[in-house]
C-alpha cells in the first residue's frame, strides 16, 4: 500500500520545485502564482461532462432531489464550504445542498485520523441521510483513492443516484465508475503530496460552477442577481434593498418598506409589485 501511494499523480515531485527550500519568499510566491496557471486550463478540459452533470442534477433538485459533497481533509472541507454558502446566497434550505466529511463535524477544524480509511463509513454516511435515486452525489477525493470517498460513490451507485467524481488523479478508476469522471491534470504541487495546494484550488473552482450553475437552473437568479438570498446581516440587507430599488425603480425608503413587508426577501418585495418571474 505505501509503494502504492507513493506511486499516485498526487505524490509526484515538482522539478521546478525542488530547491524551494533554498528560494527567496518572493521566489516561492512567484512559483506558486505560477503554478497556479495550471489550474484553469485543467478545468476547461471537463467542462462538458461538467455541463452533463449540472443538468441531470438541476432535474433531480427539481424533482425533489439533493446534492451531497462528499470528501476528506481538504476535499471535504471544501464540499462544506460551498454546501454551507447556498442559504444566504441562494435562499435554499439547509437540506437541499449538504457536505459530508469523513470524521463529521470535529474534521472541519482539526484532522481525525483514519477517517478516511474505511469504505463502509463513507457508505454509511449516506444511509444515514436516507440516499435515494432523486439525489446528486459529488465525490471529492484528490488522490482518487480515498476510501471513505469510494464507499459513499459505490453506495451512491447502488441506490442509483447521479454521481460524479472530481479528482486530481486521472488513473483513478473510480473515474469510469461514476455517471461523470471529471479528472483535473492540475500537474504536481510545488510541496510534493500538498493537494491543498493546485489540487484544492481546482476543487474550488468546479464545486463554484456546479453549486452556482445548478441554482441558475433552478431559477434562483434573475439576470446575475442573486434574487432569493437570506438577508441576514447588513451587507447582504443592502444587496437586497439594491435589488429592489433597481428591479422596481423605487426609492431606498420604499424598497426598504417592501422588504420588511415580504419578511427580507427581495424576490417576494419585487413581485409583490411586478408579478411572478422566473429565470430563464
Amino acid at each position: 500500500m505505501k509503494e502504492k501511494i507513493r506511486s499516485l499523480w498526487t505524490e509526484r515531485s515538482n522539478p521546478r520545485s525542488e530547491r524551494l527550500d533554498e528560494a527567496s519568499t518572493l521566489e516561492i510566491l512567484s512559483l506558486m502564482n505560477h503554478e497556479d496557471v495550471d489550474v484553469p486550463f485543467a478545468v476547461t478540459l471537463v467542462l462538458e461532462s461538467l455541463a452533463h452533470f449540472v443538468d441531470g442534477a438541476s432535474l433531480r433538485l427539481k424533482a425533489g432531489g439533493r446534492l451531497f459533497y462528499v470528501g476528506a481533509g481538504t476535499s471535504g472541507r471544501l464540499g462544506i464550504l460551498d454546501a454551507s454558502e447556498c442559504p444566504p446566497t441562494f435562499g435554499t434550505e439547509p437540506e437541499l445542498v449538504q457536505g459530508i466529511i469523513a470524521g463529521g463535524n470535529p474534521a472541519v477544524f482539526k484532522a481525525v485520523e483514519g477517517a478516511e480509511d474505511k469504505e463502509s463509513e463513507g457508505a454509511k454516511a449516506l444511509i444515514r441521510k436516507k440516499l435515494s435515486k432523486k439525489d446528486c452525489v459529488v465525490g471529492l477525493s484528490a488522490s482518487g483513492r480515498t476510501p471513505f470517498v469510494l464507499g459513499a460513490l459505490k453506495y451512491a451507485k447502488k441506490k442509483k443516484a447521479l454521481t460524479a467524481f472530481v479528482t486530481c488523479n486521472p488513473e483513478s478508476t473510480m473515474l469510469k465508475s461514476c455517471d461523470f469522471g471529471l479528472p483535473l491534470d492540475v500537474g504536481p504541487e510545488i510541496l510534493s503530496g500538498s493537494t491543498r495546494l493546485k489540487c484544492g484550488t481546482g476543487q474550488k473552482m468546479i464545486l463554484n460552477m456546479i453549486s452556482t450553475a445548478i441554482m441558475i437552473r433552478l431559477g434562483r437568479v434573475k439576470g446575475n442577481r442573486m434574487i432569493d438570498l437570506d438577508p441576514k446581516n447588513d451587507k447582504l440587507w443592502e444587496r437586497a434593498k439594491g435589488l429592489v430599488m433597481e428591479a422596481l425603480a423605487v426609492t431606498e425608503k420604499t424598497a426598504e418598506d417592501l422588504l420588511k413587508k415580504a419578511g427580507g426577501r427581495a424576490r417576494q418585495a419585487i413581485e409583490s409589485k411586478m408579478g411572478k418571474f422566473r429565470s430563464k
